[in-house]
């Protein structure tokens, strides 16, 4: 279901896959292959009902994905647009209070891609997310930072409670970029099983500013993301 919002202040949590990054090829690895994409969305009306194609096709196998993997889980995907003029390109997965799957794409987001591939392939990215449990986990992980930090600066005689907040924030990123990585190879999955060509997909992280192999960062190389997507691919 789309529903157009002006403010999204209700989602409970954002995971943390902020604006759709990538970084620079690994140290030693190969180059990601750059291909010229023709742009076959090039107006917002075009852009708007390739969208609307794309969810009618990916949604259900989302779902289905999302139900033969998991026990237990909430998996009735609400897909929203968020259509304010001032939101930058993004798409997330979060949750409502109680505990349904939400993706969000900005109209920004939909405006830049340049065919259907491309938006398939980030609505089953962003779907994986929650069908791998990235949430939980993340928030296993903050806690975890969060004792481990505190009981150290304890020791150290240290403020434990800016300890904490610190060891949260760290632990929260610790593995993200693995989370990102999960999330693209079974978001391939998706794509394809959707109807979708996931590799064709995956050229809309080419065309995304290259934010680095930052240390703690939250999103891993781009040759690697390319690369786990072709693989994944193959195997289909």
């Amino acid at each position: 279901m789309i529903r157009l919002m002006a403010a999204l202040t209700t989602l409970a949590f954002v995971a943390a896959c902020d604006d759709i990054v990538v970084t620079s090829a690994p140290s030693g690895g190969p180059a990601p292959v750059v291909q010229d994409v023709p742009d076959e969305l090039r107006t917002r009306g075009q852009s708007v009902r390739a969208f609307a194609d794309v969810v009618q096709r990916v949604e259900p196998i989302a779902e289905r994905e999302c139900r033969s993997r998991t026990s237990g889980v909430n998996c009735d995907f609400k897909i929203l647009v968020d259509d304010r003029a001032n939101a930058p390109s993004n798409a997330f997965q979060t949750l409502d209070d109680n505990g349904r799957p939400i993706l969000v794409f900005t109209l920004r987001l939909i405006d830049e891609a340049r065919n259907a591939d491309e938006l398939a392939f980030v609505m089953g990215h962003e779907a994986a997310h929650h069908v791998r449990g990235h949430i939980a986990r993340q928030r296993e992980n903050a806690a975890a930072g969060a004792v481990i930090f505190g009981g150290l600066a304890t020791l150290a005689g240290t403020d434990p409670e800016a300890a904490q907040r610190i060891g949260a924030q760290v632990g929260a990123r610790t593995y993200s970029k693995d989370f990102e990585l999960e999330a693209d190879a079974l978001g391939t999955v998706i794509t394809a099983r959707a109807g979708y060509d996931p590799v064709r997909g995956s050229q809309f992280f080419n065309r995304i500013p290259d934010p680095g192999d930052r240390f703690l960062g939250t999103h891993p190389p781009n040759a690697q993301r390319i690369e786990t997507v072709r693989r994944t691919a193959a195997g289909l």
